[in-house]
């Protein structure tokens, strides 16, 4: 992690409050950096003065000066780029924080159905179906804003808590809220921007607690021996996301944070919409390998069904939200509560929406209120606030307990849960907390999970917890994120249209010599797991769209690979055909337990000497990851050949989300060449 997230921990540092490791861990770090060694110092000598210094009473009217010029510094600086320092603005935000409290009290910090947690006892807060209504925070004033574009007022909710010290008043409206649009520069881009200024180039060593299962990549396999090839689908997004957090740190991600399906899965192609009763389609195609010529690539599409949101059956929500200490920085908790603001303003009276929170101990802030009762739903989450451990585990259970005693049988029943992924209390061995999230998926209770913030992000947990519970994970790195899942891509979000879904694949030996599926090495199933129902498998939701790709070697190629002794007992025979391959698919209904058998066969006639603009662009995101991975299947893969594809194959991008990767793509290649020229 880079020195701000060092900064940031600092305080509690001085105060005693990091648990034993981080302690030794900032220690560590304090010894060769001057510059946390001098924040220290200051932040040190503030303590005292602090402490020596007694309040006036202030006269009538103080508050008002104060806030309104705290707001006319803001809009003021604001209008221009940041030029300073941290150890400048460091002190005028966090001095400015401490008047206010200190001056004003109490009064505008948040009220209301606060959950009080026993750090050594697990005790359900229940506030019986409807929380108390809470007043708004009392403003004597509102001051007049030049710029009626930024529509600021004191009295919104995004004015207060952590982000005040780190953006500022302005850029945390423009940042956080709901309704305005992000700065033109991040907070990220500032931070890193200030870093390299001062000649400090953040190493991927320092995301020191950050958690990534180790990838395996899929080796070639030989068609002889192996003929079949089966894997469940996946259409999670979370890796895209947060390669991007680490690009925009200006830093290249993990070999381990890349899964090249869900980079591929984070962006719409245009498949067909399904005609017949089945809930997706199927689209097919293969042409030229770009990164190896000699070989061909085989891409397998299917698209969901598009509903409308006023179409989905009512559904039933319990947000599951960590407010664990962990969760104090400004893209966890400040961030998680903008993102869930958005999702609230898409439901409707039909829904139902209960909220559990977990730090210590567990607690059921709201238990099952309408969708249209929006203003107790914002409240209730506007006043959460981040301290104490981490009992996930305890959370998970109590979250289940009430989707199930609100269980809507003709309707949509989910657990979406936001968190850091880091469980330190309760139920904390991986097996212990899969077991737990296996049994609770037979009650038709299906989980989202929201992955937040960096440093001590747990990326593996929260994958396999998703896995296991019939759900997705997702990655929200920013606003723009959390508007793609929770209003650009609603319905998929929250609805599943088939589960379990599961391909296999057999190549014809006489056209195939080899092949290798591109990424899915966590989703890949045994042989005989295709047609055991019992087997667990991916979901789909609705309007998603899945893609995988298969690299394959034509049978007359004269590349070699290793292959077992001749069998002693049975001999293999080819039967010649002009097919290369046939898909098969399994899925079930939602509330199902038997399968549907799907089919389709790809002859060697179809292999496209123009391929589509879906295969172009999904190609071009598969080579990017492989060059990220730095695979060792990326043979002749560069950043040029992937630009060049992606944007001739950008088409509308009405999001622009294919304009962003390609961005992303310049800055990657940047980033590499940089840190090959440190490496010589």
């Amino acid at each position: 992690m880079f020195r701000r997230h060092y900064i940031r921990e600092l305080s509690s540092y001085l105060d005693n409050e990091l648990p034993e490791k981080k302690r030794r861990i900032i220690e560590t770090h304090l010894a060769g950096c001057a510059r946390c060694r001098d924040e220290l110092r200051q932040l040190q000598l503030l303590s005292v003065k602090l402490k020596e210094w007694r309040a006036p009473v202030m006269e009538e009217g103080f508050e008002s000066t104060v806030r309104n010029t705290i707001v006319a510094q803001e809009l003021e600086r604001g209008t221009s780029q940041m030029k300073k320092t941290w150890t400048i603005m460091v002190p005028s935000g966090v001095l400015a924080a401490v008047l206010v409290v200190l001056f004003v009290g109490k009064q505008y910090l948040p009220k209301g159905p606060q959950v009080p947690i026993d750090k050594n006892q697990s005790v359900a807060v229940t506030t019986p179906h409807v929380a108390p209504k809470v007043p708004p925070p009392v403003v004597s004033q509102v001051p007049t804003v030049h710029d009626p574009a930024l529509k600021i007022k004191l009295s919104e909710p995004s004015m207060q808590g952590p982000v005040f010290a780190y953006q500022g008043v302005m850029d945390a409206q423009r940042y956080y809220s709901g309704g305005y649009s992000p700065p033109p520069q991040t907070l990220m881009q500032r931070m890193m921007q200030e870093d390299s200024l001062a000649g400090y180039y953040p190493s991927q060593s320092e995301f020191f607690q950050e958690d990534y299962n180790r990838i395996y990549e899929n080796e070639f396999r030989l068609v002889r021996n192996d003929s079949l090839s089966t894997f469940s689908i996946d259409v999670d997004t979370a890796s895209y996301a947060n390669v991007r957090r680490f690009l925009n740190g200006n830093t290249l991600p993990p070999e381990d944070a890349v899964r090249i399906e869900e980079l591929v899965n984070y962006f719409t192609y245009d498949y067909p919409q399904p005609q017949g009763t089945d809930p997706f389609s199927v689209t097919t195609e293969v042409a030229v390998c770009p990164w190896n010529s000699g070989h061909r690539i085989a891409l397998i599409g299917l698209q969901g069904k598009t509903m409308q949101t006023q179409d989905l059956p009512a559904s039933n929500l319990v947000f599951l939200i960590d407010v664990s200490g962990s969760m104090k920085d400004y893209n966890k908790l400040p961030l998680l509560k903008s993102a869930f603001r958005l999702l609230v303003q898409q439901l409707r009276p039909e829904d139902r929406v209960s909220i559990v929170v977990y730090a210590g101990a567990s607690g059921v802030v709201i238990d099952s209120v309408s969708g249209d009762q929006e203003e107790i739903i914002m409240q209730a989450i506007e006043n959460l606030q981040a301290g104490g451990s981490t009992a996930g585990a305890a959370g998970i259970v109590q979250a289940y307990e009430i989707a199930k005693k609100n269980l809507r049988q003709d309707g949509n029943n989910r657990v979406i849960l936001a968190t850091d992924g880091d469980f330190n209390v309760g139920l904390t061995s991986e097996g212990e907390l899969l077991r737990l999230i296996e049994e609770r998926r037979n009650d038709g209770i299906f989980l989202t999970v929201l992955g937040f913030g960096m440093g001590n992000y747990k990326d593996g947990k929260m994958e396999q917890l998703a896995d296991k519970g019939n759900g997705t994970i997702a990655y929200i790195d920013s606003l723009l994120e959390a508007k793609k899942v929770f209003v650009n891509q609603l319905t998929g979000t929250l609805f599943t249209i088939a589960k379990d879904v599961k391909i296999q694949v057999e190549f014809n030996p006489a056209q195939v010599k080899a092949y290798r599926l591109v990424g899915y090495e966590n989703r890949m199933l045994e042989n005989k797991d295709f047609s055991d129902d019992t087997k667990d498998a991916g979901e789909i939701g609705a309007g998603h769209t899945v893609t995988a790709l298969y690299e394959i070697v034509p049978a007359d190629s004269k590349e070699e690979f290793a292959k077992t002794d001749e069998l002693k007992y049975q001999q293999v025979t080819v039967t010649p055909s002009d097919e290369l391959l046939t898909v098969k698919l399994r899925y079930k209904e939602p509330k199902e337990d038997t399968s549907k058998l799907l089919s389709t066969t790809i002859k060697v006639a179809q292999i496209a000497n123009a391929p589509s603009e879906n295969f172009r662009f999904a190609t071009s995101v598969a080579e990017w990851g492989l060059l990220l991975r730095n695979s060792s299947f990326k043979a002749n893969a560069s950043y040029q050949s992937v630009l060049e594809r992606a944007r001739a194959a950008k088409g509308q991008d009405a999001d622009g989300y294919r304009a962003e990767f390609i961005k992303l793509v310049e800055l990657a290649q940047m980033l590499d060449t940089k840190s090959k020229e440190v490496r010589k």
